[in-house]
């Protein structure tokens, strides 16, 4: 218990620096991470993903606020323009994606994660960037949009910076906003989705002690109890780092974990 305890404090602590640093979500670390640690837990294998989903939404809550006020102390949230326009389609994309993910099958969630994970990957490595070529939408574009975010971080368990922040940038949104920016938009993100996997959870018979829903209760405490500390120091180094060669170097991290998620699935 007490060697969970610490790797979940140990995934929350890199999960809210990257939050916070590269606009990307602790949920492409937590998910795989929770993965490994549910197993060591002997957790049945056909509910790890759905918890690990669950939880990593659970935990965005937590570091998103604590993300988006550090950011938003350096005037670089986009509040009125983006983020009150997108909730909207954001909270319906992400309820819908999680009943969704709840009737589909752990290899199936896992084999779209790792997908997601390679996609993801992908771009940071071969710096693909949207061009800047058009302004934002209107109000239908806008929930349109939400709800493509929504459904897919619900499937992935993720706070949706990865699509929410090439999508500011095609719309002419400074980088440094854009992700102080989705860090506000991943905490409606959250709350939809973390609600959609505690009431989808709830009808479930079978799922391990422990559990609220499709919540791991002391893996979400642990993870929450370091990323609200760490996520504001994140948000700083955004500022003063090279942001694109650490996304490089999160790249290859993100082929390893989804490469041994591979492996594992197979």
């Amino acid at each position: 218990m007490i060697t969970s305890l610490l790797l979940y404090l140990a995934v929350g602590a890199v999960a809210g620096v990257l939050a916070g640093l590269l606009g990307v979500g602790g949920g492409l670390v937590i998910v795989p991470m929770l993965n490994f640690a549910f197993a060591l837990e002997h957790i049945p294998d056909q509910f790890i993903q759905h918890l690990a989903l669950g939880t990593s939404l659970g935990s965005i809550m937590f570091t998103s606020v604590s993300s988006f006020r550090a950011h938003h102390k350096r005037g670089a949230v986009l509040w009125r323009e983006v983020v009150f326009r997108i909730t909207p389609g954001i909270i319906t994309g992400t309820l819908l994606g999680s009943w969704v993910a709840a009737g589909l099958s752990t290899s199936f969630l896992k084999g779209f994660f790792v997908c997601f994970l390679y996609w993801v990957a992908a771009q940071m490595l071969l710096n693909l960037k949207p061009k800047a070529s058009r302004e934002l939408p209107g109000s239908g574009g806008m929930f349109g949009m939400g709800n493509v975010i929504g459904v897919v971080s619900s499937l992935v368990g993720i706070g949706g910076g990865t699509l929410s922040v090439p999508f500011m940038a095609w719309c002419n949104v400074p980088m440094h906003t854009a992700i102080g920016t989705s860090a506000a938009i991943g905490f409606p993100i959250a709350v939809a989705g973390t609600v959609g996997y505690i009431v989808n959870g709830l009808a479930v018979a079978g799922l391990p002690e422990n559990t609220f829903g499709f919540i791991h209760v002391p893996a979400l405490i642990g993870i929450v109890g370091a990323s609200v500390f760490t996520a504001p120091l994140g948000a700083r180094l955004a500022h003063s780092l090279p942001v694109a060669r650490l996304k490089r170097i999160f790249a290859v991290l993100l082929l390893v974990m989804g490469t041994r998620m591979l492996w594992g699935l197979l």
